[in-house]
C-alpha cells in the first residue's frame, strides 16, 4: 500500500516528491476493447497518470437505474490503468461539462423545474448523494492507499465560472469523505481571480485550466493557492469541433514549447485531451452563448492520439518534451496500416414516422408536449394531428429546440432550426395530417441553459389559432435502430435515400480492423453498425467520416443502418483509408 498526499511544495508519494504527468482519456468515448491500447500509448509517451471524468447521465439514465458495464465499466478502466503501471485521477462532477450532453447531468433531474442546478438545493443534493455513493463504491477500493491507482478525486468542475455557493461545495466534499475518499480532493478553475476564489474551499487543492501562457497562468494560480504543488489539471492541447465550423487544430511545435515552459516551473499537468475519442450514441453536447451550436460526433480534439488512437505530430513533440523531465520508455507505438476500404449499398426499408407510430407507445394530448412531458431522455419526438385546410396558412411555434421537420400529408415542406431562431413556416393546403418530427441535437453543456427542456416550447398555432388533438411518440437511439429491423417495404433499386427514411445495407469484413465510414454523400442523420451507434453525421461538416471501432465488427456479414433525416443523394456509402475531419482554419 502507498500513501499520496500534498506537501508544502510538492505532491508526495510515500513522502517522496512526485510530479503528476497525466493525460485525459474518457472511458465512455472509447470502445472498452481499445482502453489498454490508449493507456499503453500514454505510458509510452512518458505519462505516469490517466485522468477521466465520470458521466452521471450515462451511468444513471433513469432514477435508480445504474449502468456500469461495457463502455461504462469504470472499475475495469481503472484496473486497466493499474495493470499498465500507471496512476489515475477521477473527476466525478456531478457536473463535468466535457462537451457531453447536459454537461453530464441526467435530464430527469430537471423534469421538476423547482430542482436546483449546481447549488445546495435539497432535491438536487439527494440525487447527487445517491450518485456519488455508487461511483465511490467503485473508486474507493481502488485508491492508492488500498493498493489501487487513484491518486486524486476532483470536486465539481470549473465551478467558479458558474456559481459561488460555498455550502454546495462543502456538501460535495462531505459526501466524498463520508463515502471513504482518503486521497486529496482538488478543484479546477480558469486562472481568473474570481473563478479561483468562488470555485474552491478550504481543504480543497486548487488547480487551473488553460492551454497557453503557462508560466503567467501558474503565477495567477499561486496567488490563490499559496502552498502545495502547482498543477494545470486541464492543459488544453487542442479544442472540440461544432457542426458547421472548421476542424480545430493547434500547432504541435507551439503547444510543445508551452508545455515545456509549464514543466520547467516544476508544475504537474494533465493533458486535456491525451485521446479524445468519439461522441458515440448521440452523447454530444452543445453550446449556446446567443447562438446554438451542437458539438460534432468526433471528439478528436487535435490531441496527441487522434480519434482512432493513432499518434499525431503532437504525440511525438510532447514525448520529446517529456523526456527532459522524466524517463520515457524506449518502446514506441507501432504505426497503423491504412484502414480497409469497401462500400455499402443502402436500401430504404421504412418511413421513419410510419414505423415509429406503428411500433412505439402513442401518447394523446391536447397541445404539443415538450420532451420533459413525454420522455425527457428522448432523441426524437414525433407529433401528428388530423387537419383539413383548404388554403395556405402559417404555422408558428413558441421556440424550437432544436430542429423540426414539418411534414404535410407525407411530404416534408420545411425545417425549423433553433440556430436560425425560426418559429414560423408557410404551409400548403392540408388534406389529412400535419406531422412534426423534433430532434434533440445535443443538450447545452455549459452555462445558464443547463437542464433546459427540449422540443417545441410554447405550443403550435396555425394562423394564430392553437392546434390541438395531438398524437406523440418518443424514441431514443436504440429505439430508432430497432425500427429498421421491422421495415417491411424495402426499395433495393433506390439511387438515393429520401428524407425521414430508415435505410440499411450489408458489407463483408475480413477482420475486425478499425474503419472510417465516408458520410460525405449523406445528408443529416445517424448511423449504426451491428446495432452500435456510431453517432450523428451532417453534410455541413466539418467531419466527413465516422469512426468505426473494429471490435463492433464481425468477420463476415455486417449490417449498416442509417436514419436519414434530410436526403442522401447517393445510396452508396464507402469506407476510406483514413479519417477525414474536414477543413481547418487558415
Amino acid at each position: 500500500m502507498s500513501r499520496f498526499s500534498i506537501g508544502e511544495q510538492d505532491f508526495l508519494l510515500d513522502d517522496v516528491p512526485f510530479r503528476i504527468l497525466s493525460g485525459a482519456v474518457h472511458y465512455f468515448r472509447v470502445h472498452p476493447d481499445h482502453w489498454l491500447d490508449r493507456i499503453r500509448k500514454a505510458r509510452l509517451m512518458g505519462l505516469n497518470t490517466v485522468e477521466t471524468y465520470v458521466p452521471w447521465n450515462l451511468h444513471e439514465p433513469r432514477p435508480g437505474t445504474w449502468n456500469d458495464v461495457g463502455a461504462l465499466d469504470l472499475g475495469r478502466f481503472l484496473r486497466t490503468i493499474a495493470d499498465e503501471g500507471m496512476h489515475a485521477i477521477v473527476r466525478p462532477g456531478p457536473y463535468i461539462c466535457a462537451e457531453l450532453t447536459n454537461g453530464g447531468l441526467p435530464s430527469w433531474l430537471f423534469t421538476d423545474r423547482s430542482a436546483g442546478v449546481r447549488r445546495n438545493e435539497p432535491q438536487f443534493m439527494r440525487a447527487i448523494g445517491s450518485y456519488l455513493a455508487r461511483v465511490m463504491d467503485i473508486v474507493v477500493p481502488l485508491q492508492i492507499d488500498n493498493g489501487g491507482p487513484v491518486l486524486l478525486v476532483q470536486v465539481e468542475n470549473e465551478y467558479g465560472a458558474y456559481g459561488d455557493d460555498a455550502d454546495y461545495l462543502d456538501a460535495l466534499t462531505a459526501m466524498l469523505r463520508e463515502a471513504g475518499v482518503t486521497v486529496p480532493l482538488t478543484t479546477v478553475d480558469q486562472p481568473q481571480p474570481h473563478m479561483l476564489e468562488n470555485g474552491s474551499r478550504p481543504g480543497l487543492h486548487r488547480t487551473a485550466s488553460f492551454g497557453s501562457r503557462s508560466p503567467e497562468r501558474l503565477r495567477t494560480l499561486r496567488l490563490h493557492q499559496p502552498t502545495g504543488p502547482l498543477m494545470s489539471s486541464e492543459y488544453w492541447d487542442g479544442w472540440f469541433d461544432s457542426w458547421g465550423m472548421y476542424h480545430h487544430t493547434t500547432s504541435a511545435e507551439e503547444s510543445a514549447a508551452d508545455l515545456d515552459a509549464l514543466l520547467s516551473t516544476g508544475a504537474s499537468v494533465n493533458l486535456y485531451m491525451f485521446h479524445g475519442g468519439t461522441n458515440f450514441a448521440l452523447t454530444n453536447g452543445a453550446n449556446d452563448r446567443g447562438v446554438y451550436q451542437p458539438i460534432a460526433t468526433t471528439y478528436d480534439y487535435d490531441a496527441p492520439l487522434d480519434e482512432a488512437g493513432r499518434p499525431t505530430a503532437k504525440y511525438w513533440a510532447y514525448r520529446e518534451v517529456l523526456a527532459k523531465y522524466t524517463t520515457v520508455p524506449g518502446d514506441v507505438p507501432v504505426e497503423a496500416a491504412p484502414a480497409p476500404g469497401g462500400e455499402v449499398r443502402l436500401t430504404p426499408v421504412a418511413s421513419f414516422p410510419e414505423a415509429a407510430f406503428e411500433a412505439m407507445p402513442v401518447a394523446r394530448t391536447h397541445t404539443v408536449p415538450t420532451f420533459a412531458e413525454v420522455r425527457d431522455d428522448a432523441s426524437y419526438v414525433l407529433h401528428r394531428t388530423r387537419l383539413h385546410l383548404t388554403k395556405a396558412s402559417v404555422l408558428t411555434v413558441g421556440e424550437v429546440r432544436d430542429r423540426v421537420h414539418v411534414v404535410v400529408d407525407g411530404h416534408c415542406v420545411g425545417v425549423l432550426q433553433r440556430e436560425d431562431r425560426a418559429s414560423a413556416l408557410t404551409l400548403p393546403p392540408v388534406a389529412r395530417e400535419l406531422l412534426l418530427v423534433v430532434e434533440d441535437q445535443g443538450r447545452v453543456n455549459y452555462g445558464p441553459r443547463l437542464g433546459e427542456d427540449k422540443g417545441i416550447i410554447g405550443g403550435a398555432r396555425i394562423d394564430g389559432e392553437p392546434v390541438t388533438g395531438w398524437e406523440t411518440v418518443a424514441l431514443d437511439a436504440d429505439d430508432v435502430n430497432r425500427l429498421a429491423a421491422t421495415g417491411a417495404n424495402p426499395d433495393p433499386g433506390a439511387a438515393s435515400v429520401p428524407a425521414l427514411t430508415l435505410a440499411a445495407g450489408t458489407f463483408e469484413a475480413e477482420d475486425r480492423s478499425d474503419r472510417f465510414l465516408d458520410v460525405a454523400g449523406l445528408g443529416k442523420g445517424v448511423a449504426w453498425i451491428n446495432g452500435f451507434c456510431l453517432g450523428r453525421y451532417w453534410s455541413r461538416g466539418p467531419q466527413r467520416t465516422l469512426f468505426v471501432p473494429g471490435p463492433v465488427l464481425v468477420p463476415g456479414e455486417n449490417t449498416l443502418v442509417v436514419l436519414e433525416l434530410d436526403t442522401a443523394p447517393d445510396a452508396t456509402v464507402r469506407f476510406l483509408a483514413d479519417l477525414d475531419l474536414g477543413p481547418v482554419e487558415d
